[in-house]
């Protein structure tokens, strides 16, 4: 509409905006390195064959959606690991620092949001320490959402001064060789540690108010990962810096020994990277899947619920054929656009019979996980909204094992025990106001 009424400017708008992918060159040297990380996998496998722990057996049941996301991103499910939620947010900075200071070889951290405060500071403390023992470590932050962050030019120098190698990701660049949409991220949180510990999950690393001005402040869910799968994580790792600065990493990181891979439990993790890099929306396709296998229940909970009509038939076919949904969002809202939108789809969750339920305010659920028939968890950085879908680089962790998903539920209780139920006739009672309000966000969906 915008070339057909003002050709000049619309035309200047496609040039901008009109391509939701990553540069080609830089989507070629994606699928390169996804070569690569498939020798890397083989020879994971082979290794941990030999030491008697690479079993990949998932449920037939799940068959189709593992090989679904081994298609899309390169990475199988693999054996032998151990996974462990985490919910409280101090507890989660403090682990991650205790594992920072014993990596031996190196340490990969990558976030959406890295902020320099008094609750993020003992990271920085132990990186720098980590530095001083010999061992390699690597920061990658996105670009626009750290620089805005209060204290940012103060935590570039001091990851300068501990010496840690690090990299913006995806900063501004004008239109030319090399031009990325303004608007396309790096939403990724993820930490990888000598290819025996990682994290996935929802956490930035930043003060649990996030430096805001008003009462907000945020729940999150983060998984510590134990074991061969960590690898994956530490692939993605090395895709991102690869794209970022030009340097293949790898002796290290993917020159695996018998040594390296320990038997650390019996979780079978598949890691699921997505965002513009891949030609398809890797995310949305395996959460659909996933939501049309369920037979008997699945939870939902995410902040940002702005779904594709696939995405939104999955769910509320689910539940008209009698699988239980109940979802988590929060009552309070961090972005206008974003909360006004979701809420337009709330009535259509209600009369297909899906349990929603809004977490109370002031505290936002930043949590992002799904649970399917009490088997299968996801857990990750991944919204459930077209930015994560299309423009945003994310990163999920699926488990096929029952211990994670019991894991989850027992902090969906406590959600549950702090959100309000919503039924259909108190929702279709609000105020007019904001009926029109949300309809309009809807409108803007698209682009948010």
């Amino acid at each position: 509409m915008l070339i057909f009424l003002f050709p000049k400017v619309g035309f200047l708008m496609f040039i901008m905006l009109g391509n939701p992918k990553l540069p080609l060159a830089r989507r070629e040297a994606q699928k390169n390195l996804n070569d690569s990380i498939r020798k890397t996998t083989a020879q994971t496998h082979k290794l941990g064959y030999e030491n008697g722990f690479a079993s990949t057996d998932v449920a037939e049941k799940y068959g189709h959606v593992a090989a679904l996301a081994s298609s899309l991103s390169g990475l199988p499910p693999m054996e032998g690991n151990a996974v462990e939620v985490l919910s409280e947010y101090e507890e989660i900075i403090w682990r991650i620092v205790k594992d920072i200071d014993g990596a031996k070889k190196y340490v990969q951290l990558e976030y959406y949001v890295l902020a320099l405060d008094e609750t993020t500071l003992p990271v920085f403390e132990a990186l720098g320490r980590t530095v001083d023992r010999g061992v390699d470590v690597r920061v990658m932050y996105d670009w626009w959402a750290s620089m805005r962050t209060k204290g940012y030019r103060k935590m570039v120098d001091m990851l300068d001064e501990y010496g840690v190698l690090h990299q913006p990701m995806l900063p501004f660049r004008l239109p030319g060789r090399g031009y990325v949409r303004p608007d396309l991220r790096n939403h990724r949180k993820l930490i990888a540690i000598d290819a025996k510990i990682g994290y996935v999950g929802s956490q930035n690393l930043i003060r649990r108010n996030y430096h805001r001005k008003d009462d907000i402040y945020y729940d999150e869910i983060v998984t510590r990962i134990e074991g061969q799968v960590v690898a994956q994580i530490s692939a993605i790792f090395i895709s991102d810096w690869y794209a970022e600065t030009g340097v293949m990493l790898g002796k290290k990181e993917l020159d695996l020994k018998p040594e390296d891979l320990v038997v650390c439990g019996d979780s079978v993790v598949q890691m699921l990277p997505s965002g513009p890099g891949y030609d398809d929306e890797n995310n949305l396709k395996v959460f659909t899947e996933l939501i049309h296998t369920a037979k008997c229940s699945i939870t939902i909970v995410n902040p940002y619920f702005v779904p594709d009509e696939a995405l939104m038939t999955a769910i509320t076919s689910a539940s008209k054929r009698g699988v239980d949904v109940t979802m988590i969002n929060s009552e309070t809202i961090d972005q206008w656009a974003v909360g006004h939108a979701q809420r337009s789809f709330y009535e259509e969750l209600l009369k297909a019979d899906v349990k929603l339920h809004l977490y109370k305010a002031p505290i936002l659920l930043h949590s992002k996980y799904i649970t399917i028939d009490g088997e299968l968890a996801v857990v990750g950085s991944s919204n459930l909204d077209i930015r994560s879908f299309l423009l945003d680089l994310e990163v999920t962790m699926i488990s096929y094992d029952r211990k994670v998903v019991d894991q989850l539920d027992k902090v969906t209780k406590r959600y549950l025990a702090r959100s309000k139920p919503i039924t259909l006739g108190n929702w279709q009672s609000r105020p007019a106001r904001l009926l029109l309000l949300d309809n309009i966000a809807r409108l803007t969906s698209a682009l948010q």
